[in-house]
């Protein structure tokens, strides 16, 4: 049951760490400072500065689940379809957290929301493609 679970939900548990444990009212500009902060800096061959903070991390953290989590879609057995169902709970969460929370409005935020959109869509859409195989329509 564990396979069932959306892996999308590690990145936005970091976010919700993130933002939620520094603070109790936690305001946009607040987010933004905290996830842009940086943690690291690297020098390119350039010469410029390459500042990687939490947010940035936390993206591409969300961007190589993401990846996963559409591997995972292919899959046919019943886990799939309770992992399309737990994917839609947590993007409808992560809606209702974008749109209410003070916190939770920022670019860093909606960019997980949108791959959590897409890998819903994914996932149904790969569904109903393999199911749509499956089945014989010939006369």
């Amino acid at each position: 049951m564990l396979a069932a679970l959306p892996l999308l939900l590690i990145p936005v548990a970091l976010y919700n760490i993130v933002v939620l444990f520094n603070g109790s009212d936690v305001g946009m500009a607040q987010a933004d400072a905290i996830l842009s902060d940086p943690l690291f800096t690297v020098t390119m061959a350039s010469g410029a500065q390459w500042s990687v903070g939490v947010g940035d991390l936390i993206l591409f953290v969300a961007l190589v689940i993401l990846f996963f989590e559409l591997l995972k879609s292919t899959a046919s057995h019943r886990a799939a379809i309770v992992n399309h169902a737990l994917s839609m709970i947590l993007f409808v969460v992560c809606l209702i957290e974008f749109l209410l929370l003070r916190g939770f409005a920022t670019s860093t935020f909606f960019l997980i929301l949108i791959m959590v959109l897409l890998d819903v869509l994914a996932g149904f859409i790969v569904t109903i493609v393999a199911s749509r195989r499956d089945m014989d329509f010939r006369s």
